[in-house]
């Protein structure tokens, strides 16, 4: 048992060496110390079948073109008492060399984490300036191996990315906002970066303004994104009219606003919009603009109802009339005849 630990031991020294993180080196000291007190003392109380528990660990393929799963196990139970020490175990795990030479981590080379917090069920990763310096597609699975493994913590119900406590923007400079492991759609657990086609069922304002027609768009979607994600984006772009035809439809949603988070939980969808939503300028009525949004995800199979809240914040009046704080469902009676 003793040769076992000091191979431990060994492996998780290894492990700092490589790691990414900037505190790597005190965690993954602190880390090893307690891993080998803890089989020591297991060893000499005669405790050799601590219960072990399971976990789910992605990583890179060596060429950056999929998302790896590994089995890990933990003596920590996942419950919320132990998510921080998970938080914690986890990244030190995502930040060091796994058991195949394949397998690459998530958190290394460029991307150097420099902090993190858990605030409310939110855990934000705070990155170095070195995190844009990373090839698109490498960026973009990497997010995905570190959400996925952190995600599945009972404590945590979304993550987010910061760089130097900034908040992390895509190639077109918009926000990234929070995730969670259904933020990226992968085609048979593999190509996280491939395109898939989609049928949207979305809900735009009919010509006076006041009822919603139902308008049919097919789109081709960067599978990373999340269909609830996707509804957003295509709602807040608007409905499109072929040159030269007359417009079956007419937006709801001011374009400047910023779709900043997109969660589903126990059939609620949460969406996380910028101030600019709160500025309505087209002339339509405050339900047709509301309902243009839930009606168009409680189309998606995995939504039942819908709740809105712009920079984080639900509890106020959208156009002096709806308190945000109210829990939209389906509403047919506002459509069109």
């Amino acid at each position: 048992m003793r040769k076992i630990i000091r191979k431990t031991i060994s492996y998780l020294r290894q492990g700092l060496h490589n790691a990414g993180c900037a505190f790597g080196h005190a965690f993954g000291f602190a880390f090893a110390c307690i891993f080998a007190c803890v089989t020591l003392t297991s060893c000499g109380s005669g405790q050799d079948n601590v219960p072990l528990y399971e976990y789910d660990v992605y990583y890179l393929n060596k060429e950056n073109t999929k998302v790896l799963r590994v089995d890990y196990e933990s003596q920590l139970e996942n419950t919320e008492e132990n998510t921080k020490a998970l938080v914690g175990e986890l990244i030190y795990v995502l930040s060091n060399v796994a058991e195949k030479p394949e397998y690459v981590p998530p958190i290394s080379g460029n991307v150097v984490l420099l902090n993190y917090t858990l605030e409310d069920g939110q855990l934000t990763l705070d990155f170095s300036e070195l995190y844009y310096k990373q090839d698109k597609i490498q960026e973009i699975l990497g997010r995905a191996a570190i959400v996925r493994t952190l995600s599945q913590l009972r404590g945590i119900r979304t993550v987010s990315f910061s760089v130097l406590e900034m908040p992390l923007t895509d190639s077109a400079g918009l926000p990234v906002g929070t995730m969670t492991a259904e933020s990226f759609i992968d085609n048979a657990g593999t190509e996280i970066n491939a395109y898939e086609q989609a049928q949207l069922h979305l809900y735009f304002a009919n010509e006076e303004g006041d009822k919603l027609v139902i308008v049919n768009r097919k789109v081709m979607y960067n599978s990373n994104i999340s269909m609830e994600k996707l509804v957003m984006d295509e709602l807040v772009k608007g409905p499109v009219t072929p040159e030269g035809e007359e417009p079956e439809a007419y937006p709801t949603i001011n374009p400047e606003t910023v779709v900043q988070g997109v969660t589903v939980k126990d059939g609620v969808c949460y969406v996380n919009l910028s101030e600019a939503f709160l500025t309505q300028i087209y002339n339509v009525t405050t339900d047709v603009t509301l309902y243009s949004i839930a009606n168009s995800l409680a189309e998606l199979p995995n939504v039942n109802k819908v709740q809105i809240s712009i920079d984080g914040e639900s509890n106020m009046m959208f156009r002096e009339s709806v308190n945000l704080t109210t829990v939209f469902e389906r509403n047919l009676d506002i459509m069109e005849e």
